[in-house]
């Protein structure tokens, strides 16, 4: 009886089952956490609205303007005097002509604070204005 010896062949393929599994866990995982990432730290009691507040449209650069009861200004979250407001808006809309600004105040401030950011947005030619308040039914 002769024997005949046959090689066994390795099978070197990847299994990527399970890696596809932990990428797509991971994605859901971030579409969920995102929005929560994206939120202020800056506490602000919005005024509230009876008519629908609309959505945002479009991927133009979009810079948030924070004014809270204290009359302090943020912008995007960071501390800014109004000099240093103007400076970056000024660099920000040379980037991005179209650029849009959300104002976010807090119910109780001040008028003149307002009316202050207002004043220097429509002196640098800011076309693209959205005050944010929250919706009731």
């Amino acid at each position: 009886m002769i024997r005949h010896h046959r090689r066994q062949r390795f099978v070197a393929e990847i299994n990527i089952t399970p890696f596809t599994d932990v990428i797509l866990v991971l994605l859901i995982i971030f579409m969920v956490a995102a929005p929560v990432i994206y939120q202020s730290n800056i506490k602000v009691k919005l005024p509230k609205v009876k008519a629908p507040v609309q959505q945002e449209t479009g991927r133009q650069m979009r810079a948030v303007i924070t004014i809270t009861t204290e009359g302090m200004v943020y912008l995007n979250d960071k501390l800014v005097t109004q000099a240093e407001l103007k400076e970056k808006i000024v660099t920000m809309h040379r980037e991005e002509p179209g650029m849009s600004v959300n104002l976010r105040a807090d119910q109780q401030t001040r008028f003149k604070d307002v009316v202050d950011v207002f004043d220097l947005l429509t002196e640098l030619g800011i076309g693209n204005l959205d005050i944010m308040a929250v919706h009731t039914e």
